[in-house]
């Protein structure tokens, strides 16, 4: 039996910077895919000179991009990895045995999250598992807008070596990453009936909650500082959040109300600055 064919799939926008050492650690893989979903750098660029076929793709939804790439690829597997995810040897190897054997349609890999440069063992980043390489036959599609999940079927078998995942890389970076998950989560949440009126209490609550799950009850504690500001930006996160729910529930909207302030403005340089010459 020989060999299952695999394309490595990667899903980027801007990012110029992580894309080359990814991209050289899976020269094992048959064929390389970039979803490039309108970068304005050189990501494109870069994914081309390392042999990938690119495809330019932008969708709000993070499940209509997978499933995009999933209609793409022509290889019996797929495999998706995020430009800031590196390969280790050990893993390849282990992903290319269960290829050669085709015993497993579905793999779920272990994610060892690398934040402010050191690896997490607690605050919860010791449970990521994430589920990657697919059966181009058993993956069915993708839902979810954010934190999207696979349909698939089959029952998938567990690697032992870790992806290697270099995330929250500065505080620059976790505010860049905020600044485009959070209103996703908020729009969701805001158009949810089951949603209750936000107040400042609400927002301080779910702040506060995040900040203790990561912190200690997930033992976050004993990542050291790091880990105790990690869980500190969570609940950050949390409470951007639940600000922009509120945002969104505002009636008028912030955008009817700051329209009504420039139409007062204009209509005061239409009677009062009408006599006012240089």
């Amino acid at each position: 039996m020989s060999r299952a064919k695999l394309t490595a799939v990667i899903i980027a926008k801007n990012e110029e910077k992580m894309l080359p050492a990814c991209l050289e650690t899976l020269t094992w893989c048959d064929e390389l895919l970039l979803i490039d979903c309108a970068s304005t750098d050189q990501t494109a660029q870069i994914a081309d000179t390392y042999g990938a076929r690119v495809i330019g793709f932008d969708h709000y939804s993070f499940a209509k991009i997978r499933e995009k790439a999933l209609e793409s690829v022509t290889t019996d597997y797929l495999f998706y990895i995020d430009a800031d995810e590196r390969v280790t040897p050990a893993l390849a190897k282990e992903i290319l045995v269960h290829l050669e054997k085709q015993d497993c349609q579905v793999m779920e890999i272990i994610r060892e999250n690398i934040c402010y440069g050191r690896k997490f063992a607690y605050g919860n980043w010791q449970n990521d598992r994430v589920l990657r390489v697919f059966h181009r036959d058993n993956l069915k599609g993708w839902q979810g807008e954010i934190h999207e999940s696979p349909i698939y079927s089959g029952q998938p078998c567990l690697l032992t070596y870790p992806l290697i995942h270099l995330t929250h890389r500065s505080t620059k970076d976790n505010l860049f990453k905020s600044a485009q998950w959070t209103i996703k989560e908020a729009s969701l949440i805001a158009a949810s009936k089951e949603t209750k009126k936000v107040t400042f209490l609400t927002i301080l609550r779910k702040g506060i909650m995040e900040f203790y799950r990561r912190a200690f009850k997930f033992k976050g504690y004993k990542d050291g500082l790091a880990g105790l500001i990690e869980a500190l930006v969570q609940g950050i996160n949390r409470m951007l959040v639940y600000i922009q729910v509120w945002e969104l529930q505002e009636k008028p909207s912030l955008e009817d109300r700051y329209h009504k302030q420039e139409m007062q403005v204009k209509k005061l340089w239409q009677t009062e600055g009408s006599t006012l010459k240089l």
